[in-house]
């Protein structure tokens, strides 16, 4: 039995997908039983906890082969990240507790970034987690293509996509959720000791205009990209309920800038299989 927090989102969706369909026995950790009823129509046992409390995670994970932790992202986070600190205790008293077998974590990008940024909060995780005694793993995914969700509608009804990612013709590391999911599926199956880092992108790197081009292709009409001058994201994000822009600011200065990457070896970085257009299609789909 593998416990799967966050499985009613699309990476512990496909995660739990993946499981299944090689009839390996999954539990579904849910904030709201009835949120998980999908997962138990399909034969899945169900726990309820919360992420920040550590005794209902504690049942959660006990008895399970592996644990995939999801913790939920905080896009307005406090100063010193109290809302991840609270999350990462429980979880790491958890899984003490637990003594779970092997657990799979999905850290993000850049994780090794000395900059605090809003992915600061996974590189807290990796080093509340990474002294865990049992194997650990941190599944460090890239930019994910489903972000794009935001420009669908855009680029369907004006054409125009705003990126933040610039410049425009700049190669993102990206990765579809789909292959995030089958990607830390693989790694609850296997065996290692310690503590591990996988880092994951999609088949090719990614540009904006790529994203505007192959909107454009799938509409068949034109679409293009325009960058969002850097000056206006402070008061856009505040006009957008952020009460603290900066953290965001600085995740995005981190990718434009370049110190948000991995941090490995380029040759080891694991590709995924599927493509942007695939996902854009996918997006478009739901937009309309």
């Amino acid at each position: 039995m593998y416990a799967i927090t966050g499985i009613t989102g699309q990476v512990g969706g496909a995660l739990a997908n993946a499981l299944l369909e090689k009839h390996i026995p999954v539990r579904a950790v849910v904030r709201d039983a009835q949120k998980g009823r999908a997962w138990t129509d399909r034969n899945c046992a169900l726990a309820v906890a919360h992420m920040t409390d550590a005794a209902s995670l504690t049942e959660a994970f006990r008895d399970a082969q592996g644990v995939f932790i999801l913790p939920p992202s905080e896009f307005d986070p406090s100063p010193g990240f109290p809302e991840a600190r609270a999350v990462i205790d429980a979880v790491k008293t958890a899984l003490e507790a637990a003594r779970s077998a092997k657990v799979v974590c999905l850290s993000t990008i850049g994780a090794q970034a000395k900059q605090s940024n809003l992915l600061t909060q996974r590189t807290l995780m990796e080093e509340a987690l990474g002294d865990l005694p049992m194997p650990v793993a941190f599944l460090r995914p890239a930019w994910f293509m489903e972000n794009a969700a935001w420009d669908a509608a855009s680029a369907r009804d004006t054409g125009v996509i705003q990126s933040f990612l610039q410049p425009l013709d700049k190669p993102v590391p990206m990765i579809a959720t789909a292959d995030i999911g089958r990607v830390a599926a693989r790694m609850l199956l296997e065996t290692w000791d310690g503590k591990r880092i996988v880092e994951l992108e999609g088949p090719q790197r990614v540009t904006p205009n790529d994203i505007a081009d192959t909107f454009a292709r799938i509409l068949g009409r034109p679409v293009r990209a325009e960058a969002v001058p850097r000056e206006t994201w402070g008061a856009l994000f505040r006009s957008q309920g952020t009460k603290d822009p900066m953290p965001r600011i600085q995740m995005l200065d981190g990718f434009n800038e370049g110190w948000i990457d991995f941090g490995g070896d380029p040759a080891g970085i694991v590709k995924g299989d599927v493509g942007l257009e695939a996902v854009l299609r996918g997006l478009l789909e739901r937009a309309s």
